[in-house]
Parts: structure tokens; sequence; C-alpha cells
């Protein structure tokens, strides 16, 4: 991988089923950069978050996906994960009878391997962590994501982020069921994670963009990157929508 890159995707053709969902996308995330990927529902956003994790449904027709030089689409999930790739999920799932306290500290114990923290300094990293997202100690002992409300799974799903301390954060949708007080929460300990990561933030609105602040927003449409640009380009889609731009692609 050249330069300071963390990863690169170049040409990246997916389809499910037969059907084309991904046409070409070109994109480079670099250490200590976010990048928004914004678009409607349908436009291929989740999906080329699945694919960077390595879902199984999707086939990858053409192009190359490198991570610290590393052919991330040869790779299992497991191993993307081990990496420094770590996705948050829209819905994430429910896991009855495991504790969010052990859930916790296993996931840094195999995702960090060598450099997981000793039990003691796991302790501390999690209080931190805690304490920055506003979750109370009794939280621990409940089930993952059992019987959770919206703003709790992304509380939880950011506290894995914030101890996992990946090199490359997918975040889809992760402003979704939370109100103002809790974005503002969420946002500050995504924004504590990205030091030493690239981040691609996927979201249809502007509003956690104003907590985050993105150095490149890009605009997928239809499997495409249509255009590409700073915040100024999702404040301009928060005012006018989509419609301008498919417009354009048009004309």
């Amino acid at each position: 991988m050249s330069g300071d890159g963390i990863i690169e995707i170049r040409n990246l053709q997916v389809s499910i089923q037969g059907e084309e969902v991904l046409k070409g996308i070109n994109l480079t995330l670099k250490k200590g950069e976010v990048h928004a990927l914004m678009g409607r529902n349908g436009s291929g956003k989740s999906t080329l978050a699945k694919v960077l994790m390595g879902h199984s449904d999707y086939e990858v027709t053409e192009g190359e996906v490198t991570f610290d030089g590393n052919n991330l689409l040869e790779m299992e999930t497991w191993d993307r994960a081990r990496l420094g790739v770590f996705m948050s999920f829209q819905y994430p799932q429910a896991i009855p009878g495991l504790q969010v306290g052990n859930f916790l500290r296993k996931s840094v114990v195999a995702i960090r391997g060598g450099n997981a923290p000793s039990a003691r300094e796991f302790r501390a990293e999690l209080n931190e962590a805690m304490e920055k997202l506003g979750v109370e100690k009794k939280f621990l002992s409940r089930y993952v994501n059992d019987g959770f409300s919206g703003g709790e799974s992304k509380r939880l799903e950011i506290l894995q982020l914030m101890l996992m301390q990946p090199r490359l954060a997918i975040l889809d949708e992760a402003d979704s069921g939370l109100d103002i007080d809790a974005l503002k929460t969420v946002s500050a300990g995504i924004n504590a994670s990205l030091d030493n990561a690239a981040c691609l933030i996927i979201t249809h609105y502007q509003r956690i963009l104003n907590h985050v602040n993105p150095n490149h927003v890009h605009v997928l449409i239809d499997g495409e990157i249509v255009a590409s640009g700073g915040p100024e380009l999702a404040a301009k889609l928060e005012e006018k929508g989509y419609d301008w731009l498919e417009a354009e692609g048009t004309s």
C-alpha cells in the first residue's frame, strides 16, 4: 500500500444473486481520516460495509481491497477483525445469556491478542470508556442487546470501538435511534477512538456529521459514487436532498 493509506478500494464491483449492486467503487481511507458515505436506502452503502467485513452473501466480481498491503478480500471475517477492521451494525444481534461485561472482556482479548490489557488494565480502560459514554456499571450485568433500546445498543457498540482500538472503523447508521443527547455522547466516544484509525461513517443524514466532523463526504447513488467533497457537500444534501445529483447525472 502506498503512502499512509490504511485501506484502498479499487474498482470494486459486487453482485448479489446475479444483480450488480456496487459498480466500480474507488476509495482511499488514511489514518486519522473520517469519511462519510451518504445515500438513499438501497444505494449500496451497507453493501459496501458488509463486503469489507466479508459477508458471504455478496460476490466480488471485479476490483481489489488492500489493508496495509494485505488482500482483504482473500481473508476470512475473523482475520479481518484481528487485523483491525471493526464494524458497528444498524441492527446488532441480541445474545441472551451472555453478559455485557464478559462479552467485552472476551472480545478485547480475542481481537487485541498479545496487545490485550491485563485484567486490571482492562477494568481501568472499561471504567474510563463507560464514564465517557455515561454508562452505569449495572449495564455490564445485562445480556448483550437483549431488550436494549436503540441508544443502549449504540452505546455498547461504541464501548466495543473504544476498547478494541481498531485501525479501521466502519459505522453503519451510528446515529440510528438516538436522541440529541445520546447522539452527542456517542459521537464523543467515536471521536475519542479515531486518533490512530480511519473511519467510514455510513449515514442518510447530516446530523451525526455535526458532531463527528468528516474530512471527506461521498455520495452513493445506484451503486456508484457520484460526488465527493468536504463537509459542505453533506450540508448541501441536507438542504437539497439527492434529486439534484441524480438530475446532474442524467443531464
